[in-house]
């Protein structure tokens, strides 16, 4: 295996920054291997996955730590670079490019300032950001005083400790982002083995079901929910969902993620929990929340009776397992199927380290 100018399993340039609550590795696409193969097999020797702690690679032992993000100049004009994401597994070495991620998105504008593939504006930057996974084009704004990145600020997102500079996060054309529609399966509600779910796809495929209906009162801890039981019957349903959602097998993809719903308790829209694809969320992807929110939107929707959705405005507030994620969502429901005129979010990022990452030698 060899990269581009680098030699048999050299070294790879790779910056490692949490983008909103995941953690990711990114990468210039021109210093990866072309061939798309040849590219996965490196990231999964980079990454150590096919071990749970995957502790012969820089993988958190947790999906929401073995994310990559590959970028590029973008090809489009109405973008400024190509952000391409994969999901890496941890336990097996699984690779998928199935879907987007709204976290690892909000550090790809300032990596693309620190690598040169944009400049820099004197107070802030917005990068266009075409999303390789779905086609789809969003538009990232962050501080860059004086032509630098700033990471420092006062902006807290729940499930990371502190506070960050603000990533301002806003989408256009999620809808149907893998499935091609809104509404996957042509209802906005579906009975799958007894259970009412919605199937919903605006920049994330999600199978959103009540907490109640699968024996659970939405408010358990995710560390409670890791456990066989729950876990069987969540890839049940999203094996069967993932077929009427056009997704086929979807045994070996971390999509549709499923959501289960339950009334706010505290002062939120709605109270979530996550699987990812069965392993529970510690909070809420970004895109992931966009759904959600857009699902209880929906009338008649799975859950959507569950929410105190606000008198004024389209701020949908997402209780989740660490607190609170705010999104806007703008849905207009008059056509069949209804239409997404507007999404966004704030995020923050950080760059925790840039340098070199090697390969383990014996995945050779």
């Amino acid at each position: 295996m060899t990269g581009p100018g680098l030699g048999p399993w050299a070294g790879v340039p790779c910056m490692l920054m949490r983008g909103g609550t995941s953690k990711g590795l990114y990468f210039l696409a021109t210093d990866l291997p072309s061939d798309p193969a040849e590219r996965d097999a490196l990231l999964l020797a980079v990454m150590g996955s096919g071990h749970p702690m995957q502790v012969d690679g820089v993988g958190g032992a947790h999906p929401l730590a073995a994310k990559v993000a590959v970028v590029s100049p973008s090809q489009r004009e109405d973008a400024d670079v190509d952000y391409l994401f994969l999901q890496l597994g941890v336990d097996e070495p699984t690779i998928t490019d199935r879907q987007n991620c709204g976290n690892i998105l909000a550090g790809v504008g300032p990596f693309a300032v620190e690598r040169g593939l944009i400049a820099a504006g004197e107070e802030s930057t917005t990068a266009r950001i075409h999303m390789v996974n779905s086609g789809t084009v969003v538009a990232a704004t962050f501080a860059t005083p004086g032509g630098v990145v700033r990471y420092a600020g006062d902006t807290a997102i729940a499930g990371v400790p502190g506070t960050a500079s603000p990533v301002l996060l806003r989408f256009a054309g999620t809808a149907g982002s893998a499935t091609g529609s809104l509404l996957p399966t042509g209802r906005v509600a579906d009975v799958i083995d007894g259970i009412e779910v919605s199937c919903v796809d605006n920049g994330m495929p999600v199978v959103v079901a009540r907490a109640s209906d699968l024996g659970l009162t939405g408010y358990e801890p995710a560390e409670h929910l890791d456990h066989h039981e729950v876990a069987g019957r969540v890839q049940a349903l999203r094996l069967a969902a993932g077929k009427l959602m056009g997704l086929g097998d979807v045994s070996g993809l971390s999509v549709p993620k499923t959501t289960l719903v339950s009334a706010p308790r505290d002062g939120g829209t709605i109270c979530t929990r996550t699987f990812i694809p069965v392993r529970p969320h510690t909070s809420i992807g970004v895109l992931g929340a966009v759904t959600v929110a857009t699902a209880m939107l929906l009338p008649g929707g799975a859950g959507a009776e569950l929410a105190r959705l606000p008198a004024a405005g389209h701020v949908i507030d997402i209780e989740h397992p660490a607190g609170h994620l705010e999104v806007e969502v703008e849905l207009d429901t008059a056509g069949d199927p209804p239409l997404v005129r507007r999404a966004g979010v704030v995020r923050t990022a950080r760059k925790l380290f840039d340098g070199t990452v090697y390969p383990s030698a014996t995945a050779r």
